[in-house]
């Protein structure tokens, strides 16, 4: 999850950022996550670019019923909850340090009827690849996951080893500095990439990208 700069105190969503719980509405479900900006900083706290892509999963552009799906650096996991409650099965990834807290906020909002259709699980982009089958998923989730230039190239080189022709990625994100252009621009290196939803209150993008071979419409 990336970091958005902000004042110490500094108004609502600064707020937001430092509360223990946070509870959004979505699979007519509420969910309550957990928060630690203290204890694990961005990658614990719910950013506007998943609730952005949550929303967006909700309106049922595509339909997720049954199909495999993978989150990177998921964070709170809100998204791969989502993913869940809307009926995907989801594999739903974090670097090491934040699975515990990351586990249990998936634990604490699936019903014990769907629950075994989410697994966590360890991912390090560009280093944990040969723990998952490669092309294995119908879709990859990301939100707000571009943002440390220094991860690009193992960040591309994860997505491209989890996609198979059929795969769609789907990532949501601002674009805030020149950097987020140049990974878009490395993005298209290697992928068909286009702009499929903006939401101008929060000032999101939903970016898909699908092998250059391939090109499908929702």
């Amino acid at each position: 999850m990336a970091l958005v700069p902000y004042e110490e105190g500094g108004g609502w969503g600064a707020r937001q950022l430092h509360s223990p719980w946070v509870t959004h509405r979505f699979a007519s479900r509420t969910v309550r996550l957990r928060q630690d900006w203290r204890g694990l900083g961005v990658a614990a706290v719910v950013w506007d670019a998943a609730v952005v892509l949550c929303a967006y999963l909700e309106m049922g552009v595509i339909d997720l019923r049954d199909r495999s799906v993978i989150e990177l650096g998921a964070g709170t996991g809100l998204l791969g909850i989502v993913a869940t409650l809307l009926g995907a099965r989801v594999t739903i990834t974090d670097r090491a340090a934040a699975l515990e807290f990351l586990e249990s906020n998936v634990q604490a909002n699936l019903p014990p009827k769907i629950r075994p259709r989410a697994v966590v699980k360890e991912l390090t982009w560009g280093k944990d690849l040969g723990n998952f089958s490669p092309g294995a998923f119908d879709f990859i989730l990301g939100a707000d996951i571009v943002y440390l230039e220094e991860t690009f190239a193992e960040l591309l080189q994860t997505l491209d080893y989890l996609c198979s022709e059929q795969t769609v990625i789907l990532l949501s994100c601002r674009i805030r500095y020149e950097r987020d252009h140049k990974f878009l621009k490395m993005l298209r290196g290697r992928f068909s990439v286009s702009e499929v939803h903006y939401d101008s209150s929060k000032d999101v993008h939903i970016y898909k990208a699908q092998r250059a071979s391939r090109k499908d419409d929702f």
